[in-house]
């Protein structure tokens, strides 16, 4: 289990994905605070205290669905890497998207990792559990 003063921010807006990803970390008993924000304008907002006042402290991981309203996840990657003060947070994207254009932006963009939502609970689980390794594998500073 990571470090639990790893703050995780969640960048996702569809409900039940959101759920699934709380469900997942309770399952594989990641406790780090986790965070939503449902686009990419309002974890910009989030993250830069910008119209309301930040609530959360600055992610060392941040888990991106590419596609969302208002803001997608190549556009808030874009805006993240611009900002010296958010560029160095690592970000992965959990997406059901499988398209070749999004996933070789998102790793122009210096992602993580790029890891397609599975439809089945269980193989959700099994990669939050890949994911938590993977975690467990880096140093976090």
């Amino acid at each position: 289990m990571m470090d639990k003063s790893v703050t995780i921010l969640l960048v996702e807006d569809d409900e039940i994905d959101a759920v699934n990803v709380q469900r997942a970390f309770k399952k594989v008993k990641i406790t780090n605070p986790l965070y939503r924000a449902e686009n990419g304008l309002e974890a910009l907002a989030m993250l830069r205290g910008e119209g309301v006042e930040k609530t959360i402290p600055t992610p060392k991981i941040i888990l991106l669905d590419i596609n969302m309203p208002k803001m997608n996840g190549i556009e808030f990657l874009q805006a993240l890497r611009a900002d010296p003060d958010l560029k160095g947070i690592s970000v992965v994207v959990l997406t059901t998207s499988d398209e070749d254009r999004d996933k070789v932006a998102a790793y122009d963009l210096n992602v993580a990792g790029y890891v397609l939502k599975p439809v089945q609970p269980e193989k959700f689980i099994e990669a939050v559990t890949t994911l938590d390794m993977y975690w467990n594998l880096m140093e976090m500073p």
